[in-house]
């Protein structure tokens, strides 16, 4: 399951608004604001870029998208 509040926290380590992510995804705001209220997922490359641009290791990436 998705941990909304835990992907917040690090986009706003991070120094972005939510808007300035969408832009690196390559989606709109709300299409993002969808998927992170669960209304449809984030593709297996939408999670690499969000990796990317967030510098998130594997497990706190997987905690994040996938409650792992």
């Amino acid at each position: 399951m998705f941990n909304k509040e835990a992907f917040i926290e690090k986009v706003k380590e991070k120094g972005l608004t939510l808007e300035a992510l969408a832009v690196e995804l390559g989606i709109n705001y709300s299409t993002l604001y969808r998927k992170m209220n669960g209304d449809s997922d984030f593709t297996r490359a939408e999670i690499q870029k969000a990796k990317a641009v967030l510098n998130l290791d594997v497990n706190t990436a997987d905690a994040i998208f996938f409650g792992l």
